[in-house]
């Protein structure tokens, strides 16, 4: 099988870091400028489109053939483009893309070696010989995106290759440059490949990323304007209160209330909100006003609008591997891993007035504008006509995987059971009868604790991570709390130090240990935990270090947000953490395969939940939820269970 290596340089209005891939393409005035490419190991040719080369049918011929795999990094780029430039030309048809099948990308094969993602960074971390060139982000702002119309040149809004002959030639080096690093760096993560299994995901992330997921438009432009009157109609009022010009400033608003008698170090919304509750008059209402207007959230709805294409749906909402070492999912664009819950009585009648534009009405029935606003965000996902959203979600999954993997076997009875996993850990850990602990009983206050434990203490966390968790109590009660819990869980416990001197075993002897379901061992200076779905987890250049309590810790190299490699720390609790999770994901993916299959088209997914497009008739939440709880065969006594519903609108 043949191999094809491509990079391109192109041009587009829309902005590619705030609008994504597919919005950028989907600009009437986007452009292939530069292409260049090379078969197996071949010398490298470069395309100039931009001044009127054609690009050669033989690779057009290759982008469309099974039997030739394309190589890019972040290849999702190249392959969208070359999709919208393919149906430009009448080559593939309108709504088709390129196959993601036939793809792979070096950047996902990175980020599974948990490298850095820019391809500059990856080939400096693999200590290739093939450098990129440093003169490349100069080259693409000059040439790849708008500029400003000066007197200087002539008032033009975009530079072209004959407004800077010398730049343009050096931009052609740095495009045939990045096939031969990219190249280079394949080669090198060839390695340690991806498993195959993993690139049938990638590719179905890819065709889920293509489907996109509808936006309702009208919502996210209303939502936006009464964001609006309600953000002057406040700021008005905050002017009337003060008598400051701008109350919106930090500095002036200060000296306001040091002027009131209410002296503030700091304007963060934890200590607006422990003075509110203490303020009075005018004061009181200022500082309530502050923290309703640090409620709005409309920067979600503002994402929507910039990156929704002309189908009316937003692309690329996913990173496949993008979360670093457990290879989850990450968001991207208008980001769903992190959109606020809904709690409001009536979300319909609260979309309508919002519709509506009726700010006024909002308030009056919903109280805070802004709060409201923010619950309505999911609200503006909506499926095509004819159709609804079926919702499936995993029950307690990580609880689950945690002890399926340490052999907690009470916990795995409870749910194979009824699945009151808070009632039964309130039950071990306080020594009461789980049937009493129900609504009405005063045991029932023993729930509340189960669940902060049960979310809490997993993975080796204490008193910390009670109080990270928002746990609600006395923090003389929280150790006990945590005690008790490792007392009710003694596998998990003993889990969490068995894999933590398992570790510590390979970095000393660079061996392989197997500790239950996972195997820890050694290979080029790097430390892997085979899990039971065939990948690996991946901690580089593993080492023992001073930890923060004076004694003999983990460390090993990660990739920093600058793409840096830096040393972290972990221990035995961290890395059940990164199993568990990681076992988690590989579950889900194993339930959207079988829906896909299934025919229930994904259009998103969140956390551990699948979103499905489905025609009105077909399907059914039941189903979906049975298909999501089947197994994968390396986890046959794993009890799994979804829950869902069917929407209009999603919600959760």
């Amino acid at each position: 099988m043949r191999v094809l290596h491509l990079d391109l340089e192109t041009y587009s209005s829309a902005p590619l870091p705030k609008c994504g891939v597919y919005r950028y393409c989907d600009s009437p005035d986007f452009e292939i400028l530069l292409l260049s490419y090379a078969f197996d190991d071949e010398s490298v040719v470069t395309v100039d489109l931009a001044c009127g080369e054609e690009i050669p049918e033989g690779f057009l011929a290759a982008l469309t053939d099974s039997q030739v795999v394309k190589i890019a990094h972040n290849a999702t780029y190249e392959r969208v483009c070359f999709s919208r430039y393919l149906r430009r030309s009448g080559l593939l048809a309108a709504g088709e893309w390129l196959d993601p099948a036939q793809w792979r990308c070096t950047m996902v094969m990175a980020w599974y070696l948990t490298l850095p993602g820019r391809l500059a960074d990856v080939a400096v971390a693999l200590n290739v010989t093939e450098k990129k060139m440093e003169e490349g982000k100069d080259l693409i702002r000059y040439f790849s995106v708008p500029c400003k119309p000066t007197k200087t040149n002539g008032g033009r809004t975009r530079n072209l290759s004959q407004h800077a002959p010398e730049k343009w030639a050096t931009y052609k080096k740095y495009n045939a440059q990045d096939v031969e690093t990219e190249r280079a760096v394949y080669h090198a993560l060839l390695k340690h490949p991806l498993p195959e299994h993993e690139w049938e995901l990638y590719a179905l992330d890819q065709r889920i990323n293509d489907r996109g997921v509808r936006i309702d438009r009208l919502l996210v432009k209303q939502a936006m304007a009464v964001d609006l009157a309600f953000s002057q109609q406040a700021f008005r009022r905050a002017q009337a209160l003060t008598g400051l010009e701008n109350p919106g400033s930090v500095s002036q608003l200060k000296a306001w209330l040091a002027d009131m008698n209410m002296p503030m170090e700091s304007l963060s919304k934890r200590i607006v909100q422990e003075k509110a509750a203490e303020a009075e008059g005018i004061v009181k209402e200022l500082l309530e006003l502050r923290l309703e207007l640090s409620k709005t959230s409309i920067k979600k709805y503002e994402a929507m609008t910039r990156t929704v294409c002309r189908d009316g749906r937003v692309h690329g909402t996913l990173q496949f591997g993008g979360a670093s070492r457990t290879f989850r999912w990450a968001g991207r664009l208008v980001q769903l891993q992190n959109v606020p819950q809904n709690h409001l009585p009536d979300l319909k009648l609260a979309r309508d007035i919002v519709k509506h534009g009726d700010e006024e009405q909002l308030e009056l029935l919903f109280g805070s504008v802004p709060g409201t606003l923010s619950e309505l965000i999911r609200t503006a996902f909506i499926p095509r006509d004819g159709c609804r959203f079926i919702a499936a979600d995993f029950s307690a999954i990580e609880a689950r995987v945690l002890a399926w993997l340490a052999g907690e076997e009470w916990v795995l009875e409870e749910f194979r059971g009824k699945g009151k996993i808070y009632e039964a850990t309130a039950s071990r850990m306080f020594h009461i009868p789980q049937e009493t602990i129900v609504k009405g009983h005063p045991n029932y206050e023993y729930r509340q604790k189960g669940k902060q434990a049960v979310l809490s203490c997993g993975y080796g966390g204490g008193v910390g991570a009670l109080k990270a968790m928002g746990a609600k109590m006395p923090e003389e009660e929280m150790q006990p709390l945590v005690d008790s819990w490792r007392a009710a869980n003694p596998h998990i416990v003993q889990f969490w130090y068995a894999l933590g001197n398992a570790a510590s075993e390979v970095i000393e002897k660079h061996n392989g240990v197997r500790v239950g379901k996972v195997k820890v061992y050694w290979r080029d200076n790097r430390l892997l935990i085979r899990l039971p779905s065939g990948r690996d987890l991946c901690y580089l250049s593993p080492r023992f270090v001073v930890n923060r309590f004076g004694s003999r810790g983990i460390g090993y190299l990660a990739a920093s947000v600058n793409g840096k490699m830096e040393l972290q720390e972990t221990f035995g609790g961290k890395i059940v953490e990164n199993c568990t999770q990681s076992i988690a994901r590989d579950l889900l993916a194993h339930a959207m395969q079988n829906l896909e299959v299934a025919g229930y088209p994904i259009v998103f997914h969140v956390h551990d939940e699948a979103v499905m497009e489905v025609p009105i008739g077909q399907g059914s939440v039941e189903e979906a939820c049975r298909i999501m709880a089947i197994p994968p065969d390396w986890a046959q006594d794993l009890p799994l269970r979804a829950d869902g519903e069917e929407m209009e609108f999603y919600r959760k």
